[in-house]
């Protein structure tokens, strides 16, 4: 099982912004030097909390601070933008990384960005969708373009000038693009098999039950199969919310007590959902009322704490009641205490992975 770091971000609305932008670019530096394999950043423009309001910003400012980690958009919210510019965005940071980008993309999912962007009372799927497949159309087409669509029209025939490399847009490093994936934040995702489809991965939301994220296998496994391609559990990435810490009582309190960066964060996100009207995430039934989701049960249902031991246990026991999947993608939280912040990170590499994967290894019969 590889080990990657998913953050989107989230701090108390009252810290320094310098200060927390420099704490997000300092936790992937550490990924990269303790061998996370990939790291992605999300976006949005109008929350004070969550102020990355462009991951393809925010990575650039990594490219040379980093030398191994993939870095991945975490998302692109595509209704939010131009097709031509996120393709031409990508294309550049795909080249100053030399292939070290993957492309996460969804429609997004904050109201007040769609407000603000007119786009809250759109087809936004529909949008994510055109504006997708543009996208694509331009790292696999040639000029002059002429993409018609419903929401965005891209030419550049009237103005092309080859010779001089006017009305052309860039290519990607990678040919012909960067890997796609896409983030699954619902039970039984349709859009997971759509993904699948196309040749795109799923990551699994680090706030969803994992009795949810184990119905996201199925719906991947359909995709593949309408594709004429194998379901590898290797391409499918879990996000949990974890924090190690070589004292259990010390990791209990930092990872689920009252002061908990980990309670804030889903404090923060149960405040959203619960406005949007979506407590299923965190309901085991279907059925169950919305007063029966609580704070301190979701999490301690999400959070996983504990020594090493202990969290690789939990960890092995998601993966026995999820299914396998082939990386496990550490969720970035405030870092409250930063000592403790990165030593969870350092713990998790160095002592919980390797136990994790003695553990996977030894279900695997010898070869003859």
């Amino acid at each position: 099982m590889e080990l990657g770091f998913f953050t989107m971000p989230l701090h108390p609305p009252g810290r320094n912004y310098i200060e927390t932008l420099k704490e997000d670019r300092e936790a992937i530096i550490m990924a990269d030097r303790l061998g996370f394999s990939e790291a992605y950043v999300g976006e949005h423009t109008t929350d004070l909390a969550e102020t990355i309001p462009s991951c393809l910003m925010f990575l650039s400012s990594l490219v040379h601070a980093t030398c191994r980690v993939k870095l991945g958009t975490g998302t692109l919210n595509l209704p939010n933008g131009h097709p031509a510019a996120f393709a031409a965005n990508v294309a550049m940071l795909d080249n100053m990384l030399e292939g070290r980008l993957i492309v996460g993309i969804s429609p997004g999912g904050l109201p007040s960005d769609m407000e603000a962007f007119e786009n809250l009372d759109r087809d936004r799927k529909a949008m994510f969708l055109e504006c997708i497949n543009t996208m694509i159309a331009i790292w696999t087409g040639d000029a002059p373009y002429n993409i018609k669509g419903q929401f965005w029209n891209v030419s550049t025939e009237r103005t092309l000038i080859p010779e001089i490399g006017q009305g052309t847009i860039l290519k990607p490093y990678q040919r012909p693009h960067p890997p796609i994936v896409i983030t699954a934040v619902e039970p039984f995702s349709a859009g997971v098999t759509a993904a699948a489809a196309r040749g795109w991965e799923p990551i699994s939301a680090n706030f969803l039950l994992p009795r949810w994220v184990k119905s996201h296998w199925d719906k991947y496994t359909a995709g593949c199969a309408q594709a004429g391609r194998r379901a590898d559990p290797a391409n499918w990435r879990v996000a949990k919310s974890i924090f190690v810490c070589e004292d259990g009582k010390a990791a209990q309190a930092y990872g689920k007590g009252e002061n908990s960066p980990y309670r804030f964060y889903y404090k923060q996100l149960l405040h959203k959902l619960r406005k949007a009207g979506r407590t299923n995430l965190f309901k085991e039934s279907k059925d169950a009322p919305d007063e029966s989701v609580t704070l301190d049960g979701v999490v301690d249902r999400l959070v996983m704490a504990g020594t090493p031991e202990e969290v690789a246990e939990q960890i092995l026991a998601l993966r026995a009641e999820t299914g396998d999947f082939g990386t496990l993608l550490y969720a970035g939280t405030d870092w409250a205490d930063p000592a403790l912040g990165k030593r969870s990170m350092e713990l998790l590499a160095e002592k919980v992975m390797p136990m994790v994967n003695r553990a996977i290894a030894a279900e695997q019969p010898l070869a003859a």
